[in-house]
């Protein structure tokens, strides 16, 4: 009876404990990198097998699985460099300097009648202090959101803010053998389809808050707009069924409002409609083809494409007022523009040399940025709701798939292995898991 006594007082202090930390970690971030320096350098991170409590003698698949979920989430930001488990043997205990390691994580885990605790800490070398530690209790289904919750508070301890991995990206794919809405989150682990029309369904938005996703789909033969529920997925409405176009809808930054390109008076004009779809202002006028808004973050202005010079550039519209200016002025091909959420960037996709490519230019103008330069056609930016990454699809050798790449142009790579052709990708932004 005393020993049980004894377990579950010590239980309850370890519990205090995590609580203190995680008040304490939250008050203030301890930025160690400038990840935007001109002498960045990558951090060295081992991130060991984490330890079943019950059998912690020997190596568990569910410990080696769940590690490599935080390393891949880590990597997945640019500025973490994994040390190889197998330089170390997966082991919790080791000479860490002689590895390189300047971090380590450490991770326990036990499988109770209630689901998965999960006890992780980030330690730092140098110093050796704990920096960041958390404990989760979670059902066993629902684990991996509480890694990658703990990602993106290390991401937050080491640079100043939070990472990504509890974001989601929405793509039209054509695996199916049409073009439907899919979503996946950022590693890639759970790709699903959102859509299910069989015909043509295109420009997957997430609204501001990640309740919603605005999507046209042609298959009542009108390219009308819907809305679904991502809490339900199945719970789709359509909101606006003008004739002729309803299409690329942007949400404002408050969800409340969306900013469209309607063609019910032939020419194709921006409009602003409620979340209902009833029809609150008309912002362009026929003066060419206006199509391809974007948000600034802070509600103010819209960026969006238009041919009125004759050929397609990007314009910035103040939205109270309906001026304008043209921003891009560089090639005869600029469009899909994409405003950074801090507000200092927009990328967009442009004609270089007979490939489109993306490029990045200040939102008061000046001269654009090449930010691609592989092979192939390279279209529909968005970025990261950090603003350090941008995805967009890239077409070349008779394959179109999703790609990222870092502000700075470094680190372009592939996402999501699958069969068919993706496009039009949405980042989504952050997760409240």
């Amino acid at each position: 009876m005393k020993n049980r006594f004894f377990v579950h007082t010590l239980n309850i202090i370890i519990s205090g404990l995590f609580l203190l930390l995680s008040f304490s970690s939250r008050a203030e971030a301890i930025v160690y990198l400038d990840i935007t320096s001109a002498n960045f350098r990558k951090v060295n991170i081992a991130v060991p097998y984490f330890v079943d409590k019950k059998k912690p003698e020997g190596i568990q698949d569910s410990g080696k699985k769940m590690a490599d979920l935080l390393s891949r989430a880590l990597t997945f930001h640019g500025f973490v460099e994994i040390i190889d488990p197998s330089a170390y043997g997966g082991s919790q205990s080791w000479n860490w300097p002689a590895l390189g390691a300047e971090f380590t994580v450490l991770g326990q885990y036990e499988i109770t009648n209630d689901g998965l605790v999960l006890e992780l800490r980030l330690n730092e070398i140098q110093s050796g202090h704990m920096i960041l530690g958390r404990r989760y209790q979670t059902p066993i289904s629902k684990h991996q959101e509480s890694i990658k919750k703990f990602c993106d508070e290390v991401v937050l301890q080491l640079t100043g803010e939070s990472g990504v991995s509890q974001s989601q990206i929405a793509f039209v794919s054509t695996v199916t053998g049409h073009k439907e809405i899919w979503l996946a989150d950022v590693l890639g682990d759970n790709i699903r389809q959102v859509t299910r029309h069989e015909y043509l369904a295109v420009s997957p938005r997430f609204s501001s808050d990640n309740k919603w996703l605005a999507y046209t789909s042609y298959h009542k033969n009108n390219p009308n707009l819907y809305i679904t529920d991502l809490s339900v997925l199945k719970s789709t409405r359509a909101i606006s069924r003008q004739k002729g176009l309803n299409m690329a809808p942007a949400w404002a930054p408050d969800a409340s409002v969306i900013a469209l390109t309607l063609s019910k008076s032939v020419n194709p004009d921006i409009y602003l409609i409620d979340i209902n779809g009833n029809e609150l202002r008309r912002l362009t006028n026929g003066e060419g083809a206006n199509v391809s808004p974007t948000w600034s973050p802070d509600g103010k202005k819209l960026a969006f494409v238009s041919d009125r010079s004759g050929t397609p550039q990007i314009y910035i519209m103040d939205v109270a007022t309906k001026a304008v200016q043209r921003l891009t002025y560089l090639g005869n091909e600029n469009t899909t523009p994409s405003w950074s959420p801090k507000g200092d960037w927009i990328a967009y996709t442009g004609k270089v040399g007979g490939n489109t490519h993306i490029l990045l230019i200040k939102p008061e103008g000046g001269a654009p940025i090449q930010l691609t330069i592989t092979g192939g056609d390279h279209e529909s930016p968005c970025w990261a709701p950090d603003g350090r990454q941008i995805i967009f699809s890239r077409k070349r050798n008779n394959k179109q798939e999703l790609c990222a790449i870092f502000k700075n142009g470094m680190g372009l790579r592939p996402l999501f292995n699958l069969k068919g052709a993706q496009s039009s990708p949405q980042w989504s932004p952050r997760q409240n898991l």
